[in-house]
């Protein structure tokens, strides 16, 4: 049983978009998702649990692609990280959202568009890191 940002439990294999979520290596447990969509794009931030009960987060950007004989699959990419680097992941993320904001404000004006096309979700937080 997981619980998701919205306290909705939710099962081991599917995510709120349907998508099948891959296996996890035994022992690990889902104690925390906070999915964040963001217009073709929706990113999970999960906190997982070991054996040993230590935490650590994995980020998955997650997007819905066509096959040529428009069957639908999900194409991730995920980045694990581990308690001892969490700060400095935050300090990293901080430095580099604040040059793209001093760089290009623009981009972080009412309905921007990123260069992808996408547009921020309204749901999406707009608070600084």
């Amino acid at each position: 049983m997981v619980f998701n940002y919205n306290g909705i439990i939710m099962n081991d294999s599917t995510n709120e978009t349907g998508a099948s979520r891959e296996s996890e290596p035994e022992g690990v447990e889902e104690v925390y998702s906070r999915p964040v969509k963001a217009g073709r794009r929706t990113y999970f931030f999960d906190v997982k649990a070991t054996r040993g009960d230590d935490y650590y987060i994995t980020i998955t950007e997650s997007r819905k692609r066509q096959n040529k004989d428009g069957s639908i699959f999900y194409d991730k990419h995920k980045i694990y990280l581990y308690k001892e680097d969490f700060d400095h992941f935050v300090d990293g993320l901080r430095d580099v959202v604040g040059f793209v904001k001093t760089a290009k404000p623009q981009f972080f004006e009412g309905g921007a568009t990123s260069p992808s096309g996408d547009t921020p979700s309204s749901d999406a937080p707009t608070r600084d890191l």
